[in-house]
């Protein structure tokens, strides 16, 4: 169902099914297609409050009909990600568009620091089928084995999957070491064995001045 178009839109060819899009994500369309707005990152109601919660946000909509449906967010690089019925950890901000079938969440990765022990949460996308999840220029995919963890900057943190223990090194980011960091800051630090998707851009996020 998910192809690229060049590497900035995604084309989804539909036949009656559906997929769950970012909400505002369409850009264009042919054939016959209805468009309904999901609460809750389309988990409903108790998806709505557990978001509210933990502050992790996500506005989806469904669409569905025949035809074909093309999708792009602010010219994003989009890349295309296999589930077997495994669980992809996703930024929300990140995730641009999933199989109708997959099924999305809301998951606890961890602490930001045992200082203040704010929690961290992430979108799960879980089952059979494509995710589409974008990234701020074309994301690399770094494989991690068991003799070989991996330490990423969270602000160039897309996704990952498999058997991966996430973990946070508080105090810490790479700017830190140029003596540009400020604040309280974080890297991240996976091992086990999965792949992580990151981006050649820093976005600002919570762990501070990364």
């Amino acid at each position: 169902m998910f192809r690229l178009q060049g590497s900035k839109v995604l084309a989804v060819d539909m036949t009656g099914d559906a997929v769950k899009a970012k909400n505002g994500s369409m850009v264009a369309y042919d054939g016959q297609m209805a468009f309904k707005k999901l609460s809750g990152g389309g988990e409903g109601i108790r998806g709505m409050v557990t978001r509210r919660i933990t502050g992790e946000q996500m506005t989806l909509m469904e669409v569905r009909g025949q035809g074909t449906c093309w999708f792009a967010d602010r010219a994003s690089e989009i890349n295309l990600v296999d589930l077997r019925g495994d669980k992809l950890f996703v930024e929300s901000s990140n995730l641009l568009a999933t199989d109708a079938g997959l099924r999305t969440g809301t998951s606890f990765t961890g602490l930001r620091g045992a200082s203040q022990g704010n929690g961290l949460f992430t979108t799960t996308v879980e089952g059979h089928g494509q995710a589409a999840i974008m990234s701020d220029g074309p994301a690399v995919a770094l494989r991690v084995g068991t003799q070989y963890p991996l330490t990423v900057d969270p602000g160039a943190y897309i996704a990952h999957q498999g058997d991966l223990r996430q973990s946070f090194q508080s105090g810490v980011t790479f700017r830190t070491y140029l003596g540009e960091g400020g604040g309280e800051a974080f890297q991240i630090r996976f091992e086990g064995d999965g792949v992580v998707y990151v981006q050649p851009s820093e976005r600002n996020s919570i762990a501070g001045d990364v």
